[in-house]
Formats: structure tokens, C-alpha cells, sequence
């Protein structure tokens, strides 16, 4: 196997492969395509993609540079797993043994790495110890390598032949090998794949005794477990606790969330039916209706040994509904149920219960503190007031946190006030934690109450982006309301930056919405439900207190598909409309005269004449020029083939474009306004015309996987771009970018896995630049004297394979992170000293430096890294000179952490 990029595999019967960036991948195929290929390792491709485990494989035909591409460098790096199949030529093979190399480095880290080795028709002895046909390849290899290149691939064969692996033989069948690493690797990307869950406070007993209901050690029966209690005492983390516990002791896990709000959609029970069956037998296929569901669930899921947790139900939950019936379940199948109604729990056959207690004082007070504080305990001076809090909060978990949150940093008069509210509160009252939560909800100011209430109703689950620019039209200040939020506990951002909400606080934002008019919901202003919505529309209802709704018209009859201008003239309040698989007909000029967002998710065409600002999610777009007050563009549809009437949109500030067909932009010259710009993902865009004329406006480009775009005129003439991003699939794979020109105001450049660029022309003259990246820039190999930027804070050259030196940089003394890993030509660094601001320094497989000179002096470096085949004596000597010596607080040398003068890396 001598290449590494995604591939669509040849048999009609693989499924196709999804070409993906490196990050997406989750196995790392390593192989000898002459010798596997067509075999056992198409089998074993095929089996992981059909069981939806994103694999990276080679193919040979495709290597033909002299070094490994960018794609292969950040394939092994950030996969899980490793599967080298090492056959009778793999070590005749330059490619496979520098990827096995690689493969064992990042495998020595101890991040969670696996390699799982399958030894094809050759003895694993002989992988050990290069004997047999290894011996001959090595001998070849002496020839044409340096002799440091070929003992660490000697070393890493070693390494790998004393792994536990599958030995394939003459008379061992390749099926049942296949069968057996697909387990492995299943488990160990379950492991991997954990729920998250908030702080496990005091969560030890109540999972010991979820489990023991639980009777793991039993073969023989179905148990099913249900943890009830109030709102707020944590029976969600409990059960994700235990779901993380237990979850490898099963062939198949199903967590489902928020059951309860999900069986309020008139598609609630098959959605729910949908995700288990996807979950668990890794397929695509959607089931349409109740009955069906059933029946796949019976045929197909229920055979596994299951363990199925379900979050959040009440009385209108029907297991034989939406599961089947519970004798269709393997004998070992496991459920867990949440619930805050205990008489749910009555309908489900056999059920154990469980109440979570009360939080102990002391684990309560170990709790609050973290948010009140940050620590496990409170100052002595205030440890008086703060078990009063405790005591307010009657060990409810979310209570604690929220009060804690509320509490932190605020002054000793603030405390006092808030504790004497919540001494008011009750302890009988029916909605007790709602109010005791309102209190935080009290404190927000007015935009911070309108961004928490629109979060509570409408955006949970949703990407931050997408009100994002309707809350700043309305001048809510979004940016300082979600970190407000944030630093409440209010809300959470995820790693994919959509909003969570603990269900009892997205229940008090829609309560405080729900007293706005307790008996007509078209006088609130927000409506969530469809049929809430349709009832206005109607009867011609509303009023202008409505400000946000939202509409899902996907399984209604024509007649409610059809939404009339006129039905809309009373909400001439409303900012935010979003419509799904509906018909918007009619003039809109005079109606909605304060709309900030409009979106049409499955809509056939847009209303003309409407004065939105703001535009995302539209399949097919008709009549945009008329849309005159538009301000932003979000655009991401595979039908989409054009953009007439773009260049009218004069007010137009961000123009988004992702997926689309076009191959021509209309011009943007017009468009003296726009700021923000992307254009991603369009596989068929040849050229966008009129960027000259945005010199004054355009602030920050991204253009990325673009093959079709040649160049980009005008480039030179941004006199305001700020940040420009683009990839190895852009510019038709240019082999220079000229940046001279005008671009004097840019401070952020990234330049990403471009393996045939070669120069970039302008680049000293850039002296706003704060933030450099080239990474995976393999051809480069110089670059022009950086000393006049002064203002640069990082500078990435990861992965530049070729780079020879570097002029200039000991000057830069505004640079706080100098990332250079895997430059492998670098020899020799100029004297480090005068960075006065260093704080990191990555030479990790700088296989050519001899010395670095200067680190010693460098007070604020906290990050040192380094090793990974750096040569002998550099090594030894910065790890002599350097180990005991530096204030850094993380020293990492071949993926150990060492201790320093500074504190130990954590």
C-alpha cells in the first residue's frame, strides 16, 4: 500500500466511500495492494464501511512523489485505530514502512491509539526480527536509505510483531478473522464514544445501586430499571453515568434523550423508532410509519444483546407502541428509563424502581462550591452563607449549580440579597425548582433574557450560527449574552458548537413565555407548536408581541402547506420566521415589516418583496433580487444551480455558499457591503467575478474544496481582508499564490495541505499578520524573510516535509507558538533568545535538526515538544541541557510528559 486517500472501492456490492477530510476518519488501513488487494483487505474494508466506521485506506498507484502526502500525514495522527496487514512484500514497500513508523509513534503517546496488526501468510517471528522475505527487503533497503530511516522502520516492525494480532494461515479462514477485528474494533470505538455528562458529584452510590437492579451477571432475563424523582436531582447524568459504565458488556447501546418533548411531534414514534434501529444495526434505512418500525425493531434489533436507555418519557409513553413487545428482546437486553412521573412507570411490564435521594449536605456543599468558587470547598469566610445556599437548594444538583454560577465573583451584598429571595421561596410550592432557578433567569438583563428565551423554545439542539446574526440585527449582543448564559449554567455549547439546555430550565424559559398569556398563545411572543401556529394563521389571530415561530408543515394536508401573505398581517412584530416543506404565496412588501431571519428549510421558492435581513437554509430561490434588504446569505443546497438577482442585493454583509452546483458566481461588484465571505464545498465553481471591487468592505474569505477555481482576481486588491482561508482543493492546485498587493490590514492566514504550492510571493510585506499557518505544505521550500512581522503571534509549518530554513524568525518577538513537527529538512534554527514571548515550541520529527540555541532564556515558554526520530545527538543533548533546566510546565519528549522547574504537565 503505498498512497493514502479515500477511494470508492471497485466490487459492486462495497457501498461508496465518502471522501472525507483526515479528521473524520476513525481506522487506518495499512496494506500491500499487490498482495492483498481484491482479498482480505477489500473484505475487510468492505465490513468496516458497512458497519459505518469511517476507514482510510491507500491506494498504491496513486504514491508516486518522493514524500508522503498531506492527506497520510494527518490520516494516521488523527485516527483511532491502526490496521497494518502485513503480508509477504509490505516491507519491500518505502510507503507501508513509513506509515507503520508513523503508526507506532503516535501508538507510543498513549492517547488511546490501538494497532491492530494482522500477520497475512507471514510469521510474526519473522516481522519481529526481519528475517525470511523481510530480510531481503531490508537488504535492499540499506542501499537506498539512510541507515537512520531504516532502523526505526526495523524498530517499529518490532514493535508491532510482539502486538497480539490475527495469523492468518493456509488453513485459518480470512471470514472469520474478518469478523473478529470488526468486534475489536466496534469495542474500542465504543469506548471511545462515551455520552458526556456533567460533574459525577456523589454519583458513586446511586450507580452501584442502579447496577445491582441491574443484575448484569444475569444471562437469563430482561431487566428494566426506571429512575424517578423531581426535576433537577440528576437522574439524566445518573443514567449516562451508568450507560458509560456498562455499555462494553453489550453488542449493541441506544441512548435516546428527551423522549418526552420528541413524542409531542406528530412524527415523534417513528423518529424515536428511527434512531434506535439506526443506532444500533448502523444502516441508513427509514422506517415510515408505527407498524413498521415494529416489525424491523422484532425482526432485526431485538436479536442483539441490548442495552437501551430512554430519557425523559411520561404516562403517554407505550412501550409496546413504539419497542414491540418485551418478550421479542434477547434474554440479556438491559433498559434503563428516566422519568420526573412516577406513574409512568406503571405501564411498563416488570419494571424496578429507583429514586435518587437527596444530595448528602457535604456532597452538596463539594458541589455548589465548584461554581460558586471553582474549588471543592469555599473560603472560611464565607463557608457560613454558603451552606445556607446549600441548604436552599434541598441537594438538588441543577439547583446548586445554577445558584452557584449566579453567585460567582459577585459581592458579599449580592449573596445576602439572593439568599434572602430564596428563603422566601416555599418549600411547598408546586413549581419549587423552577422558582428557585428563576432567580438566576431574574438577574440576566433584557438581551440576555430574549437570547435564553429564544434558546429554551426554538434553538436547543441548533448551531450557534444560526441566530447568531438574527439576535445581532436585533442589537442583543450575542457574543456577551451566550458567555453570560454560559457562565450561568443556563446553557452549554457542545464541541460542535450547538446549544444544550438542561430540560427543567428549557421548561422554566417556556413557562415565563406561557405566562405572557396564559389562555391565548398568538398573544405570546414565542409559538413553537405547529398547530398553535396554523390556529392563528387561520383564524387571522396574532398580535405584534409575536417575535419568533416556527412552522413543520412536513406531514400536514396541501391546504396547510399553502401560507398567505395576509394570514401574516397582524405579526408585524415578528424577527424570526422559519418555515419547513411549506408554500409561502403572495405579496409580502407590506407585511413582516421587522424581520431579521427568514428560514425555509424544503420550501419550494421564497415570498418576493419580503424585507428579511437575513436568509439561510433555501432549496431553490426565486425572485432573489427583489429581496433588497437582505444582510446575510446561507446557502447550502445540492439543486442549487443559480444565483440570479445576486447583484442587487446592495445591503448584502455575509454571503455564505457551501454545496452548491454553480459554476459561475453572478458579479460581486456590486456588493460594496459585503464583509464576510465563503464559498466551500462547490465542486463545479470555475470563477468569482468582481472581488476588485470589494477592497474597501470584504474582511475575512474562506474557500476551500474548490477544485474548479483557477484563481481568484482581485485577490491583491483586499485592502480590508482581515483573515483568508483556503485548501489543497482550490486555485485548480496552484503551485505559487502571489499575495502582493494591498493586503495590509490581513492578520490571520491559513494556507492548508496545498502539496503542490511551492511559492508564496508577498509574504514579508504582510505585516499585520498575527496568525500564520501553512500546514501540509510539502513542496514549499523556503519562505521569505519574515523579520518585518512584527505583529505575528503563531506561526504553523506542520508538515512541511521540505523546508530547508528559516530566515528572520528570531526577530519576531510578538511570537508566542512556533509549531514546526514534521518539518523534516529543517537543519538548523537561527538563536531562539530574543523570543521573549515564546510560550510553545514543536520540533517533534525535525529529523534533520542538529541544535537549537537559545530556548534557556526563554522565561514564558510553558511547552516544549519534541523526539519522534529527531536525530541522536540533538535529542540527547536538548533533553540533557533542557530536562531540569526550563520554566516550562509541559516538557514532551516521544510522547512522555517529563517534569521541569515549572510544575508538572497536568
Amino acid at each position: 500500500m503505498e498512497s493514502s486517500v479515500a477511494t470508492t472501492a471497485s466490487s459492486s456490492t462495497t457501498p461508496p466511500t465518502v471522501v472525507l477530510t483526515a479528521g473524520d476518519y476513525e481506522v487506518f488501513m495499512s496494506f500491500r495492494g499487490s498482495d492483498v488487494r481484491n482479498r482480505f483487505a477489500d473484505h475487510l474494508y468492505t465490513s468496516l464501511t458497512r458497519a459505518k466506521i469511517r476507514t482510510f485506506r491507500d491506494e498504491e498507484e496513486l504514491q508516486k512523489g518522493e514524500g508522503i502526502t498531506p492527506s497520510l500525514i494527518r490520516a494516521i495522527p488523527e485516527s483511532k485505530i491502526y490496521i497494518p496487514i502485513l503480508s509477504e512484500r509490505y516491507a519491500s514497500s518505502k510507503w507501508c514502512l513509513l506509515e507503520l513508523a508513523q503508526m507506532v509513534d503516535c501508538w507510543k503517546q498513549g492517547k488511546g491509539y490501538l494497532i491492530l496488526p494482522i500477520f497475512y501468510l507471514v510469521d510474526p517471528k519473522d516481522v519481529r526480527h526481519q528475517q525470511g522475505p523481510y530480510q531481503q527487503a531490508f537488504e535492499e533497503h540499506a542501499h537506498k536509505h539512510s541507515s537512520q530511516n531504516v532502523n526505526a522502520w526495523k524498530e517499529a516492525l518490532n514493535e508491532v510483531g510482539q502486538l497480539k494480532g490475527w495469523h492468518i494461515t493456509e488453513s485459518r479462514g480470512e471470514g472469520t478473522v474478518v469478523g473478529e477485528v470488526l468486534s475489536k474494533v466496534e469495542s474500542h470505538l465504543g469506548s471511545m464514544y462515551t455520552l458526556a455528562t456533567d460533574e459525577l458529584v456523589g454519583i458513586d452510590t446511586p450507580m452501584e445501586e442502579v447496577m445491582k437492579l441491574l443484575n448484569l451477571g444475569s444471562s437469563n432475563e430482561k431487566v428494566i430499571v426506571g429512575i424517578h424523582g423531581m426535576g433537577g436531582i440528576g437522574k439524566t447524568t445518573l443514567s449516562k453515568a451508568v450507560y458509560n459504565k456498562i455499555f462494553v458488556k453489550f453488542d449493541r447501546c441506544c441512548y435516546l434523550e428527551d423522549v418526552r418533548e420528541a413524542l409531542a411531534k406528530s412524527d415523534g414514534a417513528v423518529s424515536l423508532q428511527n434512531k434506535v434501529i439506526s443506532t444500533v444495526l448502523k444502516v441508513d434505512r427509514l422506517v415510515r410509519s408505527v407498524s413498521e418500525g415494529t416489525n424491523v425493531i422484532k425482526d432485526r434489533v431485538c436479536k442483539h444483546k441490548l442495552l437501551l436507555v430512554i430519557d425523559d418519557i411520561d404516562d403517554k409513553f407505550e412501550f409496546d407502541k413504539i419497542l414491540g413487545k418485551l418478550d421479542d428482546f434477547s434474554s440479556d437486553s438491559r433498559f434503563i428509563f428516566t422519568t420526573r412521573y412516577r406513574r409512568a412507570l406503571d405501564f411498563i411490564p416488570d419494571c424496578k424502581l429507583y429514586e435518587p435521594g437527596e444530595m448528602s449536605s457535604h456532597i452538596s456543599l463539594q458541589l455548589f462550591s465548584k461554581y460558586a468558587f471553582g474549588m471543592d470547598h469555599p473560603p472560611e469566610e464565607v463557608a457560613g452563607i454558603s451552606e445556607e445556599f446549600v441548604k436552599v437548594a434541598t441537594g438538588l444538583p441543577l439547583a446548586l449549580k445554577v445558584i452557584g454560577s449566579l453567585l460567582f465573583r459577585r459581592e458579599k451584598k449580592f449573596w445576602e440579597e439572593k439568599l434572602i429571595e430564596l428563603q422566601g421561596i416555599p418549600s411547598t410550592t408546586e413549581n419549587m425548582v423552577q422558582e428557585r432557578l428563576k432567580i438566576s433567569y431574574n438577574d440576566l438583563s433584557h438581551n440576555e433574557k430574549q437570547i435564553f428565551l429564544d434558546i429554551a423554545c426554538f434553538f436547543i439542539g441548533s448551531h450557534k450560527d444560526l441566530p447568531y446574526y438574527m439576535w445581532s440585527g436585533c442589537n442583543f449582543y450575542p457574543e456577551s449574552g451566550i458567555s453570560t448564559l454560559i457562565h450561568r449554567s443556563l446553557i452549554k455549547l457542545d464541541e460542535a458548537n450547538l446549544f444544550w439546555m438542561h430540560d427543567h430550565i428549557k421548561d422554566l424559559g417556556r413557562a415565563i413565555v406561557k405566562e405572557e398569556d396564559v389562555r391565548h398563545t398568538y398573544n405570546r411572543s414565542r409559538i413553537w407548536s405547529t398547530d398553535d401556529v396554523l390556529d392563528m394563521l387561520r383564524n387571522s389571530e396574532g398580535s405584534e408581541r409575536v417575535e419568533v415561530v416556527r412552522i413543520d408543515v412536513k406531514s400536514r394536508d396541501d391546504h396547510d402547506r399553502v401560507l398567505k401573505s395576509k394570514k401574516f398581517e397582524k405579526l408585524s412584530g415578528l424577527r424570526y420566521l422559519e418555515v419547513q416543506y411549506g408554500r409561502m404565496m403572495g405579496d409580502f412588501s407590506q407585511v413582516l415589516p421587522n424581520i431579521c431571519c427568514l428560514r425555509l428549510c424544503h420550501c419550494e421558492s421564497i415570498p418576493t418583496n419580503i424585507n428579511a435581513k437575513k436568509l439561510v437554509g433555501v432549496a431553490e430561490i426565486r425572485g432573489l433580487g427583489e429581496l433588497r434588504a437582505l444582510e446575510t446569505m446561507e446557502i447550502g443546497s445540492r439543486n442549487l444551480n443559480n444565483l440570479d438577482g445576486l447583484e442587487n442585493l446592495l445591503l448584502l454583509r455575509t454571503l455564505t455558499l457551501r454545496s452548491a452546483k454553480l459554476e459561475r458566481l453572478p458579479s460581486l461588484a456590486n456588493l460594496r457591503n459585503l464583509k464576510d465571505l465563503e464559498v466551500s464545498y462547490c465542486p463545479y465553481i470555475i470563477e468569482i467575478q468582481g472581488l476588485g471591487s470589494l477592497g474597501e468592505s470584504l474582511s475575512r474569505m474562506t474557500i476551500k474544496k474548490c477544485p474548479s477555481l483557477a484563481n481568484l482576481d482581485g485577490l491583491q486588491l483586499l485592502e480590508a481582508l482581515e483573515e483568508f482561508t483556503f485548501d489543497e482543493h482550490s486555485f485548480g492546485r496552484k503551485s505559487s499564490l502571489d499575495l502582493s498587493g494591498r493586503l495590509h490590514k490581513l492578520k490571520r492566514l491559513n494556507i492548508l495541505r496545498c502539496p503542490e504550492l511551492t511559492e508564496v510571493k508577498g509574504l514579508e510585506r504582510l505585516v499585520s499578520l498575527e496568525w500564520l499557518t501553512m500546514e501540509g505544505c510539502g513542496s514549499i521550500r523556503r519562505l521569505p524573510d519574515l523579520s518585518e512581522l512584527n505583529n505575528l503571534k503563531e506561526l504553523n509549518l506542520c508538515g512541511c516535509q521540505n523546508l530547508i530554513g528559516l530566515t528572520g524568525i528570531h526577530r519576531l518577538e510578538s511570537l508566542r507558538r512556533l509549531l514546526l513537527s514534521e518539518c523534516w529538512s529543517i537543519a538548523e534554527l537561527p538563536n531562539l533568545s530574543c523570543l521573549n514571548n515564546l510560550e510553545e515550541l514543536d520540533i517533534v520529527g525535525c529529523r534533520e535538526l542538529v541544535e537549537v540555541n537559545g530556548l534557556d532564556e526563554l522565561e514564558k515558554l510553558g511547552k516544549l515538544k519534541m523526539g519522534r526520530r529527531m536525530r541522536v545527538k540533538c535529542f540527547a543533548k536538548l533533553a540533557a541541557r533542557y530536562g531540569k533546566r526550563l520554566s516550562c510546565t509541559s516538557l514532551w519528549v516521544n510522547g512522555k510528559d517529563y517534569e521541569t522547574r515549572g510544575k508538572k504537565a497536568e
